[in-house]
């Protein structure tokens, strides 16, 4: 079975990637995480990472889907052009990428977003400010999907999460993530 390849980079969101992560998991799915280098990456609330592997040594014949979490400041991700390389790519390949929070920057910078709906956790004025999205595709949704791109808001890494497992056609029980609605006494 083809791994999930789950971006690191400093000052990620760890949160994002929580039930992402799970679902992964309860799927069965394999998953390999890729950083910028072979150093520590340390995410937005302090937990320190090491990836499994760097982005020069990604071999995407393995892979079938990414995974990339929001950060603090994408900003500083956003001239990375081995990372921007390796997005393209795998959006070549028609595998399918999930993207949260302020990480579908760099989707849009990569080119992946153009001529598709979106989201992003970044407001309007950021958005046209940096030049790089298509805003009459912009969606007001917290999660988006697009054939094979997923987009998310921050607050929405739930709904994230099991979109990313429906789209990888996983085995998970969405249960565990996402409580019935409660009855009260009057029906």
């Amino acid at each position: 079975m083809k791994k999930t390849m789950i971006l690191l980079y400093p000052e990620f969101s760890e949160y994002e990637l929580s039930v992402a992560l799970s679902i992964l998991m309860q799927g069965q799915k394999p998953m390999i995480t890729v950083g910028l280098t072979k150093d520590p990456i340390k995410g937005e609330s302090g937990l320190t990472c090491i990836a499994d592997i760097t982005i020069r040594e990604v071999n995407l014949n393995e892979i079938d889907s990414v995974l990339l979490p929001g950060c603090m400041d994408v900003i500083t991700l956003i001239n990375e052009e081995a990372l921007l390389d390796l997005v393209k790519e795998a959006a070549s390949k028609d595998m399918v990428i999930a993207a949260i929070s302020s990480s579908p920057t760099l989707l849009a910078k990569a080119g992946i977003l153009e001529g598709r709906k979106y989201t992003v956790g970044m407001p309007e004025e950021g958005r046209i400010k940096l030049g790089i999205f298509e805003e009459k595709n912009y969606s007001d949704e917290v999660v988006v999907r697009d054939g094979n791109i997923i987009t998310a808001r921050g607050k929405a890494f739930i709904r994230f999460g099991v979109s990313l497992g429906d789209a990888l056609k996983l085995d998970f029980d969405e249960g565990w993530y996402i409580e019935p609605p409660q009855r009260n006494a009057f029906g």
